[in-house]
């Protein structure tokens, strides 16, 4: 089902691939060429295709074709796959180089669960509906207690402190990009028509490859095999509901989600994505400013790909955070299904790339995620001076603080 935009799909694949042809593709063209000249010499005949070319003519056609890609673009693939085959992990990443139309992955086109990636699509519909005159921002609505979601929320404490909270389109959107509230993003969501208004705009704007589940309470409930109830939405409740979950019972229902995620996108088709949107192809110059402005300013994920930034680089990024399946020995690290950071990377002269990297699941401590990430941003990096044809430039050594500063 790749290129889809709908719901359901087929399991995605384990293999690692890369937007071209990844080494074990090459490797096993190469034995399938070498096995049937063999064969072809055997029987003393040139074996044909349906074309009408012998196989000997294609091994000879397969042998001389060149990769006509620059070397940086070589190189920086070569790199994202020594990363990826390195992290004990499901992962994929994909690189956009926005003004020279560059792109590649690793594991690109198969499908990871994005969890607040997703945020970002809601923003985009709900900036589409601005640019239609269907939506200002300054109109306002109210959360009260049924309106509150799950996990991540910080109006929460504003409602349960004063039994509701007001504010403009404006505000949730901007809450709902900057600190991830689940809650805030839900309002927004609800304004422009639902998931089945986000699945419309994937396909008026030609953006394949990428889900939108069923909403925050029935996916997380259903990721944790749970019904949802308005309850959980308070305190520890979900959390406490959770642990009375059978441990089979949990990790079918967490697997099941890995496997085939309801709100799955492939990095590539994020990558396109956020190329389309920085060369303004998806909204207004306004809403693209507006936009790029709230994630830039996002909170969330500091030493994710933010925290692998080169001085004098700057970030405008979103954050995906999923459950972690904790049904393990104190102690243990559990699997964590979707581990995400999708950015647009800005260099000191202007020049600006997609990247994604979006972890579906893994056991590994956050610092090992972290350290990975920092070294797709220093690919960015490498490939940004090579295309650029300049050597790059040397870190200034970090200052000593001043007497009685805290290190």
């Amino acid at each position: 089902m790749a290129g889809s935009s709908s719901i359901h799909g087929p399991a995605p694949a384990r293999r690692p691939t890369k937007n071209r042809r990844s080494r074990a593709a090459v490797k096993f063209s190469h034995r399938t060429i070498a096995f049937a000249c063999l064969l072809a010499a055997l029987t003393g005949c040139n074996v044909a295709d349906t074309s009408g070319r012998g196989v000997g003519d294609q091994a000879d056609a397969a042998a001389e074709e060149p990769d006509l890609r620059p070397a940086e673009e070589r190189a920086l693939e070569d790199r994202l796959y020594d990363i990826g085959s390195g992290f004990d992990g499901f992962l994929g990443m994909a690189v956009v180089d926005i003004a020279r139309e560059r792109e590649v992955s690793y594991n690109g086109s198969e499908w990871f669960p994005q969890q607040s990636v997703s945020k970002l699509w809601v923003a985009i519909a709900a900036l589409d509906e601005v640019d239609r005159g269907k939506l200002d921002l300054s109109e306002e609505a109210t959360v009260r207690y049924p309106d509150l979601t799950v996990f991540h929320q910080p109006i929460r404490k504003l409602v349960v402190a004063n039994g509701s909270f007001t504010a403009s389109y404006d505000e949730f959107l901007r809450r709902a990009l900057t600190e991830s509230d689940n809650t805030a993003n839900s309002m927004a969501l609800v304004r422009v028509g639902g998931p089945k208004a986000i699945r419309s705009m994937f396909e008026s704007k030609q953006l394949a490859g990428i889900r939108f589940g069923p909403g925050e309470r029935l996916m997380q409930s259903e990721i944790a095999a749970m019904e949802w109830d308005q309850s959980y939405s308070l305190g520890k409740t979900f959390f406490e509901a959770r642990k009375l979950v059978p441990d089979d019972k949990r990790k079918a229902a967490f697997d099941a989600y890995v496997t085939d995620p309801v709100d799955g996108a492939q990095p590539a088709s994020i990558a396109m994505a956020l190329a389309r949107l920085a060369r303004g192809e998806l909204l207004s110059g306004e809403s693209t400013t507006l936009l790029l402005g709230w994630l830039a300013d996002a909170k969330s994920g500091p030493n994710r790909l933010k925290g692998g930034l080169p001085e004098g680089w700057s970030i405008a990024h979103k954050t995906g955070t999923g459950q972690v399946l904790d049904t393990v020995p104190p102690g243990v690290i559990g699997e964590q299904a979707g581990y995400n950071d999708i950015a647009i990377l800005t260099a000191p002269d202007g020049s600006r790339y997609a990247v994604v990297v979006m972890i579906g699941r893994t056991k590994r401590p956050v610092p090992e995620r972290m350290e990975m990430m920092h070294a797709v941003v220093g690919a960015v990096e490498d490939y940004h001076y090579a295309a650029l044809g300049q050597p790059k430039p040397t870190p200034k050594p970090a200052q000593a603080p001043a007497p009685g500063e805290t290190p």
